[in-house]
């Protein structure tokens, strides 16, 4: 019997595959489970529908965050933080603290689980963090660090 995967199934193949199996094990196990549907004509235009409109999500999704990768890269985040006497920072900037500063001062939401560079920033000048936005796309986001007067 020839079916479509509705989820992955071990040893069997993956979801959106038309597979060959037994036509007791797509009675009695893939079906009655909601794992699989018959290979119609109709199954098969839902699942190219549903592929074409995933494909669609995912460019948007990529353009989404190619308009961020764009606005990150004119943006500079300023911190001034205390400094002992030899210059040397107490304390660190962390992906938490850009993550809020970005969404408090320039209205753009990243999660700070996307930042590629996953140190903490203990000195001072420019540093440059990596930010995955989406499958492909990394934007760069500038933060200046200053002493505190």
């Amino acid at each position: 019997m020839r079916l479509i995967l509705l989820q992955d199934v071990k040893g069997v193949g993956k979801k959106g595959q038309s597979v060959e199996v037994s036509d007791g094990y797509a009675s009695n196990y893939l079906l009655p489970r909601r794992l699989a549907v018959a290979e119609t004509n109709r199954a098969k235009e839902v699942l190219n529908r549903q592929i074409q409109d995933k494909k669609d999500a995912e460019e948007q999704e990529r353009a989404r965050a190619l308009e961020i990768s764009n606005k990150l890269e004119t943006i500079t985040l300023e911190f001034a933080v205390k400094v002992g006497a030899d210059q040397k920072m107490f304390g660190s900037i962390s992906s938490k603290q850009i993550e809020l500063e970005l969404k408090e001062k320039h209205n753009v939401t990243i999660d700070k689980r996307r930042f590629l560079d996953k140190f903490p920033i203990n000195n001072l000048g420019y540093s440059r963090l990596r930010i995955e936005l989406s499958k492909g796309v990394v934007g760069i986001v500038n933060v200046h660090v200053v002493a505190k007067e």
